[in-house]
């Protein structure tokens, strides 16, 4: 009983606080736990007028199909390329701008440098999407620019062997400042005296860098490779859906912009939900195996 009262009286105590977690909790309640009731349909073949309890069982009829399609390796592998593409060039790129910022003593230019690479990352997916197609149209800017150098102008959006880097280059510079600050945030946790011994030792600023700054941000980093090894299956399917024309399904399409055109467009939301669940599936057993061999290898893990 003593121990009943104690905790009734915590709690008590703590009431703001978990009125405060209060508001979360409900939001993750109602907006993604509660969803997950139509799972379902994944597993029936859905009839919007009969409704989900309602609609004809059909088991693993929609994953088999999926599976068996001979589009299936296509989409896998444009998804896998583009993800991988985008953790070997875009991860560690908000690494190195964040080690740089971190080396400028010149505070006014460093709040500019800050600022400019900010900037893109509030500008909506569809107007990043209106300028590449602006900018990389036949009579655009870069065509302009090509041309004035003597060479032929360059159809991008039209060539399927462009569209991977013009997603991922435009990504980085989109996003490369915003992702920059939660390092930046990192950094000045590390201890400054690891820099003076470094110094007593004869390290210069990039063996500074390599021995002390990147092992005392080393947790962050693969706390964050962890979460984005969690999305190798999944890629944001908006500025795909903006950019990717006819020509370049090739190497554009993908698992998202498959779901949507057959699941929404084509009204066949039983299949388009298998096919969403099977990433899901797959995406997490990812994030489940990284951070399984991340506690193996190194102390860090999400948990």
């Amino acid at each position: 009983m003593k121990t009943e009262a104690l905790a009734w009286k915590q709690i008590k105590s703590s009431g703001y606080l978990y009125l405060i977690f209060l508001v979360p909790l409900v939001y993750f309640l109602i907006f993604k736990y509660g969803p997950m009731f139509g799972i379902l349909i994944a597993f029936k073949d859905y009839n919007v007028f009969q409704g989900v309890l309602n609609s004809e069982w059909a088991g693993w009829k929609h994953f088999e199909s999926f599976i068996f399609d001979p589009y299936f390796w296509k989409l896998v592998r444009n998804t896998l390329l583009l993800n991988i593409y985008m953790i070997i060039f875009y991860f560690p790129a908000p690494i190195i701008l964040a080690l740089l910022l971190n080396e400028i003593r010149f505070t006014a230019f460093k709040r500019v440098v800050q600022s400019i690479s900010y900037l893109p990352h509030f500008l909506s997916t569809v107007v990043v999407a209106g300028m590449l197609v602006n900018f990389l149209a036949t009579d655009g800017l870069i065509n302009q620019i090509i041309a004035s150098l003597g060479f032929n102008k360059i159809q991008f959006l039209m060539l399927p062997e462009w569209f991977r880097t013009i997603y991922i280059s435009s990504d980085i510079w989109q996003k490369i400042g915003w992702g920059s600050i939660i390092y930046l945030a990192a950094l000045s946790g590390v201890d400054p005296h690891l820099y003076e011994a470094a110094r007593m030792d004869g390290a210069n600023r990039f063996k500074q860098a390599i021995h002390v700054t990147l092992p005392g941000i080393s947790s962050v980093i693969m706390i964050l490779f962890l979460l984005t090894l969690g999305d190798l299956m999944s890629i944001g399917f908006e500025k795909i859906l903006l950019l990717y024309t006819g020509p370049t399904y090739e190497t554009a399409d993908v698992i998202s912009t498959f779901v949507y055109r057959r699941g929404l467009l084509g009204a066949d939301f039983s299949y388009g939900a298998a096919v969403g669940l099977f990433q899901s599936v797959i995406s997490f057993l990812l994030i489940v195996g990284a951070n399984y061999a991340a506690r193996k290898l190194n102390a860090t893990s999400l948990w």
